[in-house]
């Protein structure tokens, strides 16, 4: 009667894995990688990714091989089960961070698709700068014109209006801190 081709005891393996040996873990790692990788395999479903979580799980097995009790369960059974966890929490983050992705794309669509919003913000804010222009000065108004919404120089300024440069100056100064004035009580 042929006997059963019996595999390495995987306790023992853990056990001396626990103190350190690393050929038994090497010896562990040949006897259990096809099976725990297998498992990933079809949890993960992207064989680069499931490559990274056996790696992880095998790290994870080393560097906690002291924590398995063989009352709890067979060998093979707590190192799938470290596979399964690291496996589904693979999925559970890339999951994660899709809904980040979509929600991010969301709003970012969101914010510049809505132009209908920005059209009236900003004929609002014209609005407003027009009524807070009304409450200057005609001298005023001409040289904050000229300078801010003509482009001039101040120097400019006083040449267009004929008037000194000091002159011009102060009335832009002065017809600047009005609108600031303005503009902030009607905020």
């Amino acid at each position: 009667m042929p006997t059963a081709a019996v595999g390495p005891d995987l306790g023992s393996l853990l056990t001396r894995s626990a103190r350190g040996d690393e050929g038994a873990f090497a010896e562990l790692y040949d006897a259990t990688a096809a099976r725990l990788h297998g498992l990933v395999v079809r949890v993960v479903r992207d064989r680069a990714q499931s490559e990274e979580v056996t790696q992880e799980a095998f790290l994870d097995i080393w560097t906690h091989c002291t924590r398995f009790d063989p009352a709890k369960g067979s060998p093979l059974s707590w190192m799938l089960t470290i596979a399964h966890r690291k496996a589904v929490d693979r999925v559970r983050s890339a999951e994660a961070s899709k809904a980040r992705e979509v929600t991010y794309e969301v709003t970012t669509t969101e914010r510049e698709h809505d132009s209908t919003l920005e059209k009236v913000e900003v004929r609002l804010d014209q609005q407003r700068v027009r009524r807070a222009l009304a409450t200057l000065t005609d001298t005023q108004r001409g040289a904050v014109e000229l300078a801010y919404l003509g482009g001039h120089t101040h120097t400019e300024v006083a040449a267009l209006l004929g008037i000194p440069l000091g002159t011009a100056k102060t009335r832009i100064r002065d017809g600047l801190i009005r609108l600031r004035d303005t503009l902030e009580v009607t905020a």
